[in-house]
């Protein structure tokens, strides 16, 4: 072997060394949450629900990095509950590399409208728009913000405002995007719960969503037309928002593959 040809042998050793040390650095993937009750979160939250996960990470009111286990939204003390964050993680965790830490952080708050986060209203003592600009980069300072989970529309699912419903959705996934400063963040929308008493304006919405998926590739809804409510026709019980999570998580990897 001549020294040009050991040279290069050794060229491309370094380079696979160093791809491969790269591969294996620690990575953390954010997700915010993001809407109204039905992503803060109103199950009853059980010892399943309590277990943490080294590598899966949340943070608290303070905006510390802590081990999630639920609830993970601390925004209405007197209304915490079970979401469907520590669900869709675990089922996501499973999928992803070895080296790789899943991070969820919620913004979400209670009975919040669409125009409520366009407009950045201060809405149970939280300015949402500027809330979800802290949280994104208190994300970005632990790693890469991968995808935003929302559920909202049953403070728009009304005769007053549903006709503006299916217009402001690109307006806030754009302005999300913008904070994030990536416009193709993949988005992840879930249905509002089809109960047997629920109105038609709650259908309007989930037509809404459905409808703007098929224009933006980035988007993907989920389905909860089988899913139970707790008890008031508004809230999806605990094993509905642990079943939520996981499809959010699948839809996730199918959005990536």
């Amino acid at each position: 072997m001549n020294v040009t040809h050991l040279k290069l042998l050794l060229f491309v050793c370094v380079i696979t060394i160093l791809h491969a040390c790269q591969s294996q650095k620690p990575q953390t993937w954010v997700f915010i949450m993001a809407g109204q009750s039905n992503m803060a979160g109103r199950g009853i939250v059980e010892p399943q629900d309590t277990v943490t996960n080294p590598r899966i990470l949340t943070i608290d009111s303070l905006g510390k990095v802590i081990k999630a286990k639920e609830p993970l939204h601390f925004y209405e003390p007197s209304r915490v509950g079970l979401d469907c964050g520590l669900a869709f993680a675990k089922t996501l965790l499973p999928k992803v590399p070895d080296n790789v830490t899943i991070m969820i952080i919620p913004t979400a708050v209670g009975g919040s409208s669409m125009s409520q986060w366009l407009g950045d209203s201060l809405y149970r003592n939280v300015k949402l728009l500027s809330n979800f600009k802290e949280k994104v980069a208190i994300g970005k300072q632990h790693g890469e913000i991968k995808a935003i989970l929302w559920h909202q529309g049953e403070s728009d699912a009304n005769e007053r405002s549903i006709e503006a419903y299916p217009s402001k959705i690109p307006q806030l996934l754009a302005t999300f995007r913008s904070i994030v400063q990536n416009d193709s963040l993949p988005v992840l929308m879930g249905e509002l719960g089809s109960y047997s008493n629920n109105n038609d304006y709650w259908q309007m919405v989930n037509t809404a969503i459905r409808e703007y998926a098929t224009t933006d590739q980035n988007v993907s809804v989920i389905g909860t037309q089988d899913l139970i409510h707790k008890g008031d026709t508004v809230h999806f019980n605990s094993a509905g928002q642990r079943e939520i999570g996981k499809r959010f998580a699948n839809a996730y990897r199918r959005m990536v593959k």
